[in-house]
């Protein structure tokens, strides 16, 4: 009785094909996905809750994504504008989230999403602390306000909203997100 052959797979074959199954094990750990609306698919809701409606009314960079958003700007900009706004930044670096709207011009990773990070970022680094210590606060904001938005909605676009339907969703989350951000930029002692 002769055995069955292994099959002959060169180096290049098994390397590429190793590295796409870590990849498909790694991957799901990294990005969570929370809650039963993420997981069925269901459709995200436009209108605030009288909970979320409360929140959004004490904060100022959420009164004012009216102003820009759907107004010419993307919803990247939108959130970045109002977060130079409250930082009291210059607002030509709106420019900085040109690309991100619409999920990155892909419908990839939304755009309130990505700018809120932005908007941290920024925030750190108008601390008076040194560069380690500035970054540290940084990451802690933004992995918090990674875990509030994967609470909130899927990262995705296309998965907030779908090709040729109104924009409602999106209102709504950056509404939300812009009264997280600020939360996360005010509510936290900055260390001495």
């Amino acid at each position: 009785m002769s055995k069955a052959p292994f099959p002959v797979l060169r180096r290049r074959e098994f390397l590429s094909s190793a590295s796409l199954w870590a990849t498909g094990c790694c991957l799901p750990g990294l990005f969570p996905v929370r809650g039963s609306l993420l997981q069925t698919g269901s459709k995200l809701p436009e209108e605030l809750t009288a909970a979320e409606l409360e929140a959004v009314k004490k904060s100022t960079m959420a009164g004012e994504i009216d102003n820009y958003f759907g107004k010419g700007f993307s919803c990247a900009e939108s959130l970045l504008m109002v977060g130079l706004r409250h930082l009291r930044l210059p607002e030509n670096l709106v420019w900085a989230a040109a690309g991100f709207g619409g999920g990155m011009q892909h419908r990839e990773a939304c755009g309130f999403l990505t700018a809120g990070i932005m908007d941290l970022g920024l925030a750190a680094g108008q601390l008076k602390m040194e560069r380690p210590e500035a970054k540290e606060w940084s990451q802690q904001r933004v992995n918090a306000y990674w875990s509030w938005w994967t609470a909130q909605a899927p990262l995705r676009c296309a998965d907030i909203r779908k090709e040729g339907t109104n924009s409602k969703v999106c209102r709504r989350l950056g509404f939300l997100a812009a009264a997280e951000v600020e939360k996360l930029i005010t509510s936290f002692q900055v260390p001495a």
